[in-house]
């Protein structure tokens, strides 16, 4: 009997123990999270493509100008091996698309990049020329980490190009292999790199790419991220308005005594504020003022600490243009306004003073333009555009800060024998009457088309309606907010 109880006993504490690491098995298994794996296939092109799409390659959309038939491979020409990628850059003005471009996409659910530090590949050109885009991470759906790389520049010998990845733990699941743009405008017509690129009207040009992949190459150090191009910005934003960190970027020396920046996008970095109930940054790198104060807006990449920094002041919540337009589209051409589709590309500087500050913020989907210590500046956009049939130009001003207001708005426009400006350009101006300025109040301006017959120390006066290209702000340093430029006919 003692003996038998003996064993029953060392039974069930034998049992007991079983059940227990059982249970703790389960508890451990339960409570880690079981992540999805996904090949780490380092190649993307050899002799041929690895683990891409069926259609290999996917081009830029054509109707923004992408020929999609420069491209493919050429079985008399590799670096290694019997093949290569062969691309055809078209001479400008070619019927089929002025720039050759597009992405390699995995054929999976994804590739994990966790284990490289660069991607690598060899080129040559039939010329000496640049290429104005290499990269990798664009997917054509979120590009949430894309990667764009320097441009690089061609020999007629074979080179080894570095890209370097900047910060591997980010792509478990990546799909876009490869990203690339190139046009006849970016081939080199000097040796000189200071002189930069010119452009030759009877210029396209061949080059080839081989032994595509992504590496560990140990050789990838001295991070160096910036946010802001790396300066140190003070602004003031309202309370509700929001604001992008921009010109991000990664140096890394390769290893050759080279360095290579490339530009992340802002899922690379991880963004702060100093004062949260001032302002927030969210993943996507957008700043949002939420609360009166200041704050210091900073990033870091792979645990290093970004060059620059934005300190901001936010003030009250902003009140927008009194008067939102209403007019009907079909009578309207906008240059900028959220009311209507305005014009291509628009950018708020063409040509301007560099002691003009200037910053562009939103309000609930509504965008304004501010200009302190102004004195000259030129809005310019893709193309030019025909008011000969509007009446007058609109324009939402108001005075931020100045102790003698003067504002004089000018139309110039792009003569047809110089369509970049200059040559037999034109333009005239209106100057907006002082006491129509006040501080801290929308005033809606409307200028008579017919009006803008004041000569400026370039132009003489009275533009060419039918190719307007620029909207001009000209005064004496002080600071005004602008939205709602327009023209219309009554």
């Amino acid at each position: 009997m003692k003996n038998r109880k003996h064993i029953d006993i060392k039974t069930i504490f034998s049992l007991t123990l079983v059940l227990i690491m059982l249970s703790s098995c389960e508890r451990d298994l339960s409570d880690e999270a079981v992540f999805a794996t996904f090949p780490n296939t380092a190649e993307i092109f050899t002799d041929s493509p690895v683990g891409l799409t069926d259609e290999f390659f996917k081009s830029f959309d054509p109707a923004l100008g992408a020929n999609p038939e420069g491209f493919g491979t050429d079985d008399n020409v590799a670096f290694q091996g019997n093949s290569s990628i062969r691309i055809d850059v078209p001479a400008p003005g070619d019927v089929n698309g002025s720039f050759v471009g597009g992405i390699f996409l995995d054929r999976g659910e994804g590739r994990d990049l966790t284990g490289y530090d660069a991607l690598t590949f060899w080129a040559r050109g039939s010329i000496t020329a640049t290429v104005g885009l290499v990269g990798f991470g664009t997917d054509f759906e979120e590009n949430r980490f894309a990667v764009n790389g320097p441009s690089i520049r061609l020999s007629t010998d074979w080179r080894k190009y570095i890209i370097p990845i900047p910060d591997p733990s980010k792509l478990i699941q990546e799909k876009g292999m490869f990203v690339f743009s190139a046009g006849s405008y970016d081939v080199l017509q000097n040796d000189d790199p200071a002189i930069g690129t010119s452009f030759d009207d009877n210029i396209g040009y061949t080059f080839w790419m081989d032994e595509l992949r992504f590496e560990n190459l140990g050789t990838i150090a001295q991070l160096r991220p910036a946010i802001f191009s790396g300066e140190d910005l003070s602004e003031q934003l309202f309370v509700g308005s929001t604001k992008e960190i921009d010109a991000l970027s990664a140096t890394f020396n390769i290893g050759t005594g080279d360095n290579v920046t490339v530009m992340p996008t802002p899922k690379y970095f991880d963004f702060s504020s100093s004062n949260t109930n001032v302002a927030i940054v969210n993943e996507l790198g957008f700043i949002e003022a939420v609360g009166e104060g200041t704050t210091t807006i900073t990033a870091q990449l792979d645990g290093v600490l970004a060059q620059g920094s934005l300190s901001l002041e936010v003030q009250g919540s902003f009140v927008g243009a009194e008067t939102p337009p209403t007019r009907d589209s079909a009578d309207v051409v906008s240059i900028f306004s959220d009311a209507y589709t305005s014009v291509n590309n628009l950018n708020f500087a063409a040509f301007n003073d560099n002691n003009v500050q200037i910053q562009t913020q939103s309000f609930n989907g509504d965008q304004i333009v501010t200009y302190d210590n102004l004195t000259f500046v030129g809005l310019g956009w893709d193309g030019t555009e025909d008011i000969s049939t509007m009446t007058h130009l609109h324009v939402d001003v108001q005075l931020s800060s100045s102790e003698n207001p003067a504002l004089t708005v000018q139309l110039i426009d792009f003569g047809p024998d110089n369509a970049d400006g200059g040559g037999d350009d034109t333009g005239g101006g209106f100057t907006i009457p002082s006491p129509e300025l006040l501080e801290g109040t929308w005033v809606g301006i409307d200028i008579p088309i017919n009006d803008f017959t004041e000569a400026t120390a370039v132009f003489p006066g009275s533009p060419n309606l039918n190719n307007i290209a620029r909207v001009a702000f000209v005064s004496n340093g002080s600071s005004f907010i602008i939205d709602n430029i327009y023209f219309y006919r009554e």
